[in-house]
């Protein structure tokens, strides 16, 4: 069984480049020959006379979403698809999937769409946000990763103040869940199964829970929902692996903040000493066993 890694090119940071290796012993661990490629050494070529490699499958560890296309295109299987990862980069794409199917989430608002060179002219639409969701308020931009894009906002001040900083960036408005501050759990799934789990909390006051802004972890044993809903949120974004962000309402019940499609897995391995790239090298097996 082949098959490529792809990463990004240009997002050369030690902690990216640690999953890479990771995923590429584990492929040498089950007897996968899977070679590193990144998205600028396989380009998008429109020409029928582009040759391609004979391939059981390609991994894509990346959000080029127009290459993971043109490679399903080309009639590779990628996990995971490129629609999975297009929903997925993109918060509000992936709360409207999921809110279609009932998926319990915070209630959001959706930013209108403006234009890069011209912005929020008219902020008036925030006095309906504002008494919708009242304060104070989570504003997350919509592309965004490790909890760097997420801003709790206190009045209608700093709502407007906020929105005018981010700018023409997509972003969505989110009622602040006061029975999950500073906590939040990390579920691994992978097929249909939660293959890790993790409660990650802050004692610094930061109302985000995320281990890249100081917060910590211990291990997690899923409650039944809590399990049943981070796979069924997989299956409806049509993930092969993922992970998913729960917190908690008020009656201590799971909803869905966020969903990752290709998310790190080192702070979980070190939490609870699953080997997750393991696990995806399993049911790579079995999906090429399966057909």
């Amino acid at each position: 069984m082949k098959g490529w890694l792809i990463v990004n090119e240009f997002l050369n940071w030690n902690k990216f480049n640690e999953i890479h290796t990771w995923l590429l012993d584990a492929a040498k661990r089950h007897g996968i020959s899977m070679e590193l490629k990144t998205n600028a050494q396989v380009l998008i070529v429109l020409s029928e006379a582009k040759a391609l490699p004979d391939l059981d499958f390609i991994l894509f560890w990346d959000k080029d979403v127009r290459l993971a296309q043109y490679l399903e295109q080309s009639g590779y299987r990628v996990f995971n698809s490129s629609e999975a990862i297009r929903i997925c980069d993109d918060k509000s794409l992936t709360h409207l999937t999921l809110m279609k199917a009932g998926i319990p989430m915070p209630e959001t608002i959706i930013a209108p769409f403006t234009y890069e060179n011209i912005g929020y002219t008219n902020v008036e639409f925030l006095d309906e946000v504002g008494s919708f969701l009242g304060f104070p308020m989570v504003v997350k931009e919509c592309f965004g990763s490790f909890g760097q894009q997420v801003y709790l906002v206190k009045d209608m001040e700093e709502l407007r103040d906020k929105v005018r900083q981010i700018g023409s960036k997509p972003m969505l408005f989110q009622k602040y869940i006061y029975t999950s501050f500073g906590r939040d759990l990390r579920l691994q799934v992978v097929g249909n199964e939660v293959v890790a789990s993790m409660l990650r909390f802050s004692n610094t006051g930061d109302f985000r829970a995320n281990l890249t802004i100081g917060g910590k972890m211990k291990p997690h044993t899923p409650t039944k929902r809590q399990w049943e809903l981070a796979v069924e949120s997989c299956k409806i974004l049509g993930l092969d692996f993922g992970g998913i962000d729960l917190l908690f309402d008020d009656q201590d019940e799971p909803i869905v903040c966020e969903v990752n499609s290709n998310a790190h897995f080192k702070n979980i391995y070190d939490c609870t000493g699953i080997n997750v790239a393991d696990r995806i090298m399993n049911y790579l097996l079995e999906w090429k066993n399966s057909i």
